[in-house]
């Protein structure tokens, strides 16, 4: 299943109806996330959705709390049974310490899909949460038992671990295993 990809400053440009490519102002986030709360209401039925940030030019911390934050803040709280996954793409060196500052504050995490093409988790995990992640990565996909060992804690607890990164949206629960968002279908 190809993702979809929504090109955020495509939004920006219809939602404010400005040629420009910064999201400035908590009004102008507020607009783009409304957007693409509409588009992703439309595509996430199970699927993954990209995020492409990489024609933003500025980003202050109102727009990031908006349409970083907020989204995932919704995500999280809407039925896990309805899927519907989120990839960010396009977050450049210029945005990222402000992403991860508008992530801590809320406790929150994302999956940012890098320009050398290797997923990274970024915000707020436990180190848990972060080795567990990164293991499922690595594998792409995995069960408890397959963690457990390497893992250097029981089987439950793993699950515990795992459980927690699926309800974030961090990884997907399938119905054998745990598989990581970027295994094989976040190439495009």
């Amino acid at each position: 299943m190809t993702p979809h990809t929504i090109d955020v400053c495509a939004v920006l440009r219809s939602a404010v109806n400005q040629n420009y490519g910064n999201l400035l102002t908590r009004d102008t986030g507020m607009a783009v996330r409304h957007q693409i709360e509409r588009e992703l209401a439309a595509h996430r039925e199970g699927g993954i959705t990209s995020l492409d940030f990489s024609s933003i030019g500025m980003m202050d911390y109102s727009c990031a709390d908006e349409v970083v934050a907020k989204l995932l803040v919704l995500l999280q709280n809407d039925d896990i049974t309805r899927g519907g996954y989120v990839v960010f793409r396009g977050i450049g060196d210029e945005h990222l310490e402000l992403v991860e500052s508008v992530l801590t504050h809320h406790g929150l995490a994302l999956v940012c899909l890098c320009e050398d093409g290797i997923p990274r988790l970024i915000g707020k995990v436990s180190d848990a949460e972060r080795r567990a992640w990164d293991m499922v990565r690595l594998r792409g996909r995995a069960v408890p038992a397959d963690l457990a060992d390497e893992f250097g804690f029981g089987e439950e607890i793993v699950a515990r671990v795992l459980d927690d990164l699926s309800r974030r949206r961090l990884i997907r629960r399938g119905t054998d295993a745990f598989q990581a968002l970027d295994a094989g279908d976040l190439v495009q």
